[in-house]
């Protein structure tokens, strides 16, 4: 039986960050992604926002990790040359009935430490961006766009620098807590058993599976898994917007809203489509009929939005903790205190913000990764 130091469970942009910051603190570290490449996921099914930290509890990890991660990537990505963009993003009210909801997320981002908020009456948001139709809008400067595979790529490569190392095609079967750690069984083209002192469960969509899977972990401490299907479509044609554009929130998303890529394309979504299906056997199909409801979304702010533009484009599935009509939750960072075995770190329900919060998250799960004995 193989034996390392630290085991990460699951090579997105999370995982990845995490490998990152344990290995750069001299840790021996590594890697098991059940698929053949890194980032496979959500990691690469979002909308690559760098979002500021306006929508979530004061005191919450979304917000501490969003509003920390986002000053750590944008340092990161500048340091690197890694290709991103502070463009900002308005969000607006389109009626007199949603100007109260500007005000509360304009408190809670003073509240979380967030910079460069704005509110703006409806001259000051069409001066700003002249296809929009709003009655006001909230300017948030530090909402920006990052390539999302080079940042995986450039976290990998720094990974792999500090002597990680990467599995793929390495799913994890099952495992039991021992004495020393966690023993680990790894399926795929080469199967092992491997026993880690420190494993940390960064599986995404599969994270609560995983922690199931390991004997030891209490049955009540694994929140349930609710899928929330998002899906995009594209524009055909040249974005008369130079910063993204979104709604007031709705229940279970932040609604449809305009995103950018770095070469200027919009796209709009996700949407909130919950869908009750395995994990492993979602549909990531965008139904083109869905464009209707798009189109009416839409136009509520970019009235002027050309008949048949949109275009089906992708989908991802956030892995939520929260059903339809609950509340939303936390992130959720669970050790031993919560499932009774030492050595492991579960990080569940890492939906949005996850990818901007992903030095942040890895910076908690480096401090909680117990010292080497000497």
């Amino acid at each position: 039986m193989e034996r390392v130091d630290c085991l990460v469970i699951g090579a997105g942009v999370v995982g990845l960050a995490v490998a990152r910051a344990l290995a750069s603190r001299g840790r021996e570290t590594i890697v098991l992604e059940r698929a053949r490449a890194i980032g496979t996921g959500t990691s690469s099914r979002n909308s690559e926002v760098i979002h500021a930290g306006l929508y979530y509890p004061a005191g919450s990890f979304k917000a501490q990790w969003c509003v920390r991660g986002n000053a750590l990537l944008v340092d990161y990505c500048a340091a690197r040359g890694i290709p991103h963009r502070l463009c900002g993003k308005l969000i607006v009210a389109t009626d007199d009935a949603q100007v109260q909801a500007l005000h509360t997320l304009h408190a809670a981002g003073q509240a979380n430490g967030v910079a460069g908020l704005t509110m703006l009456d409806r001259a000051a948001a069409v001066a700003m961006e002249p296809a929009l139709r709003c009655v006001a809008a909230l300017h948030s400067a530090s909402t920006g766009i990052v390539d999302s595979h080079a940042l995986m790529l450039s976290l990998r490569g720094e990974a792999e620098a500090h002597g990680a190392m990467l599995a793929f095609d390495a799913p994890v079967l099952g495992g039991e807590a021992v004495a020393e750690g966690v023993v680990l069984s790894v399926g795929g083209a080469q199967p092992m058993t491997i026993q880690a002192r420190q494993v940390i469960n960064c599986a995404g969509l599969q994270a609560q599976a995983v922690a199931r899977a390991i004997q030891g972990v209490a049955a009540a401490s694994v929140p349930a898994l609710h899928l929330a299907k998002g899906n995009y479509f594209s524009l055909s044609g040249r974005s008369p917007f130079s910063r993204l554009i979104y709604p007031v929130p709705e229940p279970g998303g932040l609604g449809v809203h305009l995103t950018l890529d770095l070469a200027g394309q919009a796209r709009f979504g996700p949407d909130v489509e919950w869908i009750d299906a395995d994990p492993d056997q979602v549909d990531y199909r965008v139904d083109p009929q869905r464009a209707e409801r798009f189109l009416g979304a839409i136009r509520r702010y970019w009235p002027a939005l050309p008949d048949h533009a949109l275009q089906p484009a992708y989908s991802g599935v956030r892995p939520k903790l929260s059903g339809p009509g609950e509340p939303a939750q936390d992130f959720v960072l669970q050790t031993e205190a919560q499932h009774g075995v030492r050595g492991l770190v579960n990080l569940l329900g890492i939906e949005s913000p996850g990818l901007t919060s992903c030095l942040a998250i890895a910076e908690a799960v480096a401090e909680q990764v117990a010292p080497i004995a000497v």
